[in-house]
């Protein structure tokens, strides 16, 4: 299964952000569609992504000024990206070792979606229950 299959299977919504969105602008988005990460997009290239993870940094400076400041100053970039036609592993074999729970999707330089790790575990898992189903009906026929 490829990147392109879960990306099928969530549907075409997705959320950006421009580098000139306030820090502020971009947590009420995350709170707002439920979503732990944002891209930043410019000119149709993925420049970097704002996540939860970002938040709990800044806000933990102490100083509240930094929510008028502009995402692409705090984002983490750049962007650790995938293909439509990676591999669901090899996906979460990155996200593994890069200590990321999001990647955004790049086919011919364009952001195609967002897989998360939950999106990529929930295949897992439904992958194995549906080994484990076959294993126990061909157990039964035999």
């Amino acid at each position: 299964m490829t990147i392109a299959a879960i990306l099928r299977g969530k549907g075409a919504a997705l959320v950006a952000v421009s580098p000139e969105t306030t820090v502020a602008r971009a947590i009420a988005l995350l709170a707002e569609h439920r979503i732990g990460a944002l891209p930043v997009v410019e000119a149709g290239a993925v420049r970097g992504m704002f996540s939860e993870r970002d938040v709990v940094r800044l806000l933990a400076g102490g100083d509240s000024g930094v929510l008028q400041a502009r995402v692409d100053a705090v984002m983490t970039a750049p962007a650790v990206t995938a293909a439509p036609a990676d591999p669901v592993l090899a996906a979460l074999s990155l996200m593994t070792q890069r200590r990321i729970r999001h990647l955004p999707v790049i086919e011919d330089g364009a952001l195609r979606g967002i897989v998360s790790i939950g999106d990529l575990v929930k295949y897992r898992i439904e992958r194995i229950e549906a080994e484990a189903a076959a294993m126990r009906d061909y157990i039964q026929q035999v």
